[in-house]
C-alpha cells in the first residue's frame, strides 16, 4: 500500500443527520477533487440520490480545500436526503511533483489515495469523477460481483482508439480494450493484493515511460490493469463534451438507457456558458439541491473566456459573445 492514511489525510469531517446510524449498511461512492470541482461534486451526489431514493449510500469526498460555507452546504445536502457524506482533507505535497496539465491537476491522483484508504474498510468502492451526473438506477452496479477482476470499467471510444493507445503505450493487449478512468468500480482487496497504487507511482515517475503517456494516470491504469478488469456497458459512463455543441453535426450519445453521463472536456455543465439541453441532467439535480439558487460559474481564465465567447455566439447571444471576446483579448494581452 503506497498511501498511508496518516501521511496523506489531514482530517475528516462527518456530515450526516443525527438519525443515521454511523454504522448503517450502505454503498460507498467516492470522489477525488480540487476546489474547482466541489460544485460539480455536490450536484453529482444530488443526481445519484434523486434517481436512487430507495437505496442507501455513503459519499466520500477527498479534497484539499473545504471552506466553512462548503461544509454548511454539504451538511444541508446530507440532511435533505438523509444520507451520509464524509469529507477527507488531503495533504497534496507528495502529488504536486507528479505530471499534470491544465486540464488534469494533481487531484487526478486522489483516486489512488481513495483505493488505498479503503483497504480493510470496504470490499468495493465506486470512484466517480465529479463531472458525472446520474440519470438512472444504480442497482446493477451495487449488486455486481467483480470476482478476480481488480475493477469494473467502461471502455473509452472504440477499437480504432484502443489500437492507437496500444501502439503509443507499447502494450499490445490494449487492442482488446482501453477504459476511461472517470468511472472505477474498485475491488479493494484485489487492488491491495496487486499493490496498484505503488505500481502506478513508480510508472508516473519513470521519465522514459512518461514520454509515451498522454492521459496521465488513465494511461498508467490501463497499462497496469490490462486483462484484469471487467468491462461494463457504456451506459455507466456515456461521455459527452458540451464543446461538441459548437459543431454543426453534433451527435448526442445520451439515450434513455444511459445511467451515468460524463461531461468530459473543459466546459462543464456548471459553467454559465454551458446552457444547452444536453446539460439538463446537471440542471435538474441542481434545482433539487441546496445549490438551487447558487449562480453558475462565470469565465475567469483566458481559456474559459474563449470558450464562453464561442458558445455565446453559438447560442445567438451576440452582445455577450463580443463582450467575452473583448475580455479574452484584454486578459491575454495584459
Amino acid at each position: 500500500m503506497y498511501f498511508k492514511e496518516e501521511d496523506v489525510i489531514k482530517s475528516t469531517i462527518l456530515l450526516s443527520p443525527d438519525s443515521i446510524d454511523s454504522e448503517f449498511p450502505s454503498f460507498n461512492i467516492a470522489y477525488g477533487i480540487d476546489k474547482n470541482f466541489l460544485f460539480g461534486c455536490a450536484i453529482s451526489i444530488t443526481s445519484i440520490l434523486t434517481n436512487n431514493s430507495d437505496k442507501k449510500f455513503t459519499f466520500h469526498v477527498f479534497t484539499d480545500v473545504f471552506e466553512k460555507d462548503d461544509e454548511l452546504k454539504f451538511l444541508e445536502l446530507a440532511q435533505q436526503y438523509n444520507t451520509k457524506i464524509v469529507i477527507y482533507i488531503i495533504d497534496c505535497e507528495k502529488l504536486k511533483s507528479l505530471p499534470s496539465t491544465k486540464n488534469w491537476t494533481y487531484a487526478t491522483y486522489f483516486r489512488f489515495i481513495i483505493a488505498d484508504y479503503f483497504n480493510g474498510r470496504a470490499d468495493v468502492v465506486l470512484y466517480l469523477d465529479a463531472d458525472i451526473m446520474c440519470k438512472g438506477d444504480l442497482r446493477e452496479i451495487i449488486n455486481l460481483q467483480l470476482g478476480d477482476n481488480i475493477a469494473g470499467v467502461v471502455p473509452e471510444r472504440g477499437r480504432e482508439w484502443w489500437e492507437k493507445r496500444a501502439e503509443s503505450l507499447g502494450v499490445p493487449s490494449l487492442v482488446d480494450g482501453y477504459f476511461n478512468a472517470g468511472f472505477l468500480l474498485i475491488n479493494i482487496k484485489k487492488w491491495a493484493e496487486f499493490d496498484i497504487s505503488s505500481q502506478a507511482m513508480d510508472m508516473l515517475t519513470d521519465k522514459e515511460l512518461m514520454k509515451r503517456i498522454s492521459f496521465l494516470d488513465q494511461d498508467v491504469l490501463n497499462i497496469i490493469l490490462t486483462k484484469k478488469v471487467l468491462y461494463l456497458s457504456v451506459n455507466y459512463n456515456t461521455q459527452f463534451s458540451i464543446n461538441y455543441e459548437l459543431k454543426k453535426d453534433c451527435t448526442n450519445p445520451i439515450t434513455a438507457e444511459t445511467i451515468l453521463v460524463h461531461y468530459i472536456g473543459p466546459t462543464k455543465p456548471w459553467h454559465e456558458w454551458a446552457q444547452y439541453p444536453s446539460a439538463k441532467y446537471f440542471s435538474a439535480a441542481k434545482k433539487l439541491s441546496p445549490w438551487d439558487t447558487v449562480p453558475l460559474i462565470k469565465p475567469k481564465s483566458t481559456n474559459q473566456l474563449r470558450y464562453c465567447a464561442k458558445h455565446k455566439f453559438n447560442q445567438h447571444r451576440l452582445i455577450e459573445g463580443i463582450y467575452c471576446y473583448f475580455k479574452y483579448f484584454s486578459k491575454k494581452m495584459f
